[in-house]
């Protein structure tokens, strides 16, 4: 259980930008699509603890059970996330990517469909879960993620996102609070 003094050990220094850590990259992995690449800030031992610092502050009032990472970069972000908070993690994946019987849901992409995965019994029903993404545009991949927790009986009581493109209004699609570390509002 995560106490107010907990919470001040994830108090992040505020003055470093960590947009600058972030490389945008034309037409990637479509035309027309603006692509905003972690790797560069993943890099950067510094702006990625710090990042990580931000993320596990903005949900560690929520008191998770577990941090759920979507495939994959999610994963990256919730792994370290968990640890810090000191819950479970599970994985939202591609078909055909986890062992045992696993759920699925369908969901529409701006550029196409696509369907994702989770093990049937990843959840304790009624655990408190933390949905985990890199970066949240329109919404539709956190939104599906969210249905197929609730699906197996999780308790979302919120989602974050490393980079939130407020923009694309993918938030209006989430109906749980939403912490984002790094905003982009155009």
């Amino acid at each position: 259980m995560n106490t107010a003094s907990d919470q001040k050990k994830f108090n992040p220094p505020a003055a470093i930008d960590l947009k600058k850590y972030i490389r945008t990259i034309k037409d990637y992995p479509y035309k027309g699509i603006l692509f905003y690449d972690i790797s560069t800030l993943l890099r950067n031992a510094d702006a990625w603890q710090i990042a990580s610092a931000r993320m596990a502050h903005g949900i560690a009032a929520w008191q998770p059970d577990l941090i759920a990472g979507i495939e994959s970069r999610g994963f990256v972000s919730a792994s370290p996330l968990a640890t810090a908070l000191g819950c479970g993690m599970v994985m939202i994946r591609k078909p055909g990517k986890l062992p045992g019987k696993t759920i699925s849901i369908q969901y529409n992409l701006e550029y196409g469909q696509n369907c994702i995965h989770i093990q049937e019994d990843a959840v304790i029903p009624g655990q408190r879960v933390v949905v985990i993404d890199d970066l949240l545009a329109t919404g539709g991949t956190l939104q599906a993620s969210i249905k197929l927790l609730r699906k197996i009986g999780a308790n979302v009581i919120g989602a974050a996102a490393l980079i939130e493109l407020k923009n694309l209004k993918g938030h209006e699609k989430i109906d749980v609070p939403l912490f984002s570390a790094i905003t982009y509002e155009k």
